[in-house]
């Protein structure tokens, strides 16, 4: 049964290429799934954004990724470890992550 600290995340057949776009649309956003690229992290150490950006904006960018199925996050103690869809994106549309991650 889930807990309160399990966050839902859509199956692969569910991604919609335009939830992902948008999601990859924000420079924010963006800049989070390029450090992911290189394996998953802490929520907490995730440098991709100015240290004074609220925690709540944070949180926010990270669930537009998640529920567009771009990345995971779950629970890993009283941390959240993030995690690229790497192969479900691959895999529902291929050549647009690294199209769209070495854009510049």
């Amino acid at each position: 049964m889930p807990t309160p600290a399990d966050l839902t995340h859509p199956e692969r057949d569910a991604i919609d290429l335009g939830a992902v776009l948008f999601a990859l649309s924000d420079p924010d956003r963006l800049e989070m799934v390029r450090q992911l690229r290189d394996g998953p992290m802490d929520a907490a150490n995730c440098t991709a954004l100015d240290p004074s950006i609220p925690k709540s904006t944070k949180s926010h960018l990270m669930k537009v990724l998640r529920e567009a199925g771009v990345i995971r996050n779950e629970p890993n103690g009283r941390n959240r470890t993030l995690t690229l869809r790497r192969g479900d994106l691959d895999a529902r549309f291929p050549g647009l992550l690294d199209s769209v991650l070495d854009a510049r």
